[in-house]
């Protein structure tokens, strides 16, 4: 079965960064599509960015554009979320997930099927 790890959260001022890892294992993960979703108090759970596949593409919310990149590592099984620049909104519950379908063409947002446990991210100004 298919497991997501997730890890690097934590308690950073405003303007710091993070960095959040997720390890994945249980198929071949370099054949699905990534994704880091976070879900903040009251609010739904919104996609911060994702990375196809191939790691050939990817995908941000406009909020976090050229503040947060997205990365893989396929040898290690890890998708990893750098989170630069951190602002009080981004405080959330940041999730892992895994794309249920393999080889997507593109990134499908509403493809993931697959998740981790959660790791809390805290901003303070």
């Amino acid at each position: 079965q298919v497991q997501l790890v997730e890890s690097g959260g934590g308690l950073v001022q405003a303007g710091g960064s993070l960095r959040l890892s997720c390890a994945a294992s249980g198929r071949t993960f370099g054949n699905y599509a990534m994704g880091w979703f976070r879900q903040a108090p009251g609010k739904e759970r919104e996609l911060v960015a994702a990375i196809k596949w191939s790691g050939t593409s990817t995908l941000y919310a406009d909020s976090v554009k050229g503040r947060f990149f997205i990365s893989r590592d396929n040898a290690k099984n890890t998708v990893y979320l750098q989170m630069n620049s951190l602002k009080p909104e981004d405080t959330a519950v940041y999730y892992c997930a895994s794309d249920r379908t393999p080889f997507r063409v593109t990134i499908i947002p509403t493809g993931f099927d697959y998740w981790g446990q959660g790791t809390q991210v805290t901003v303070s100004s």
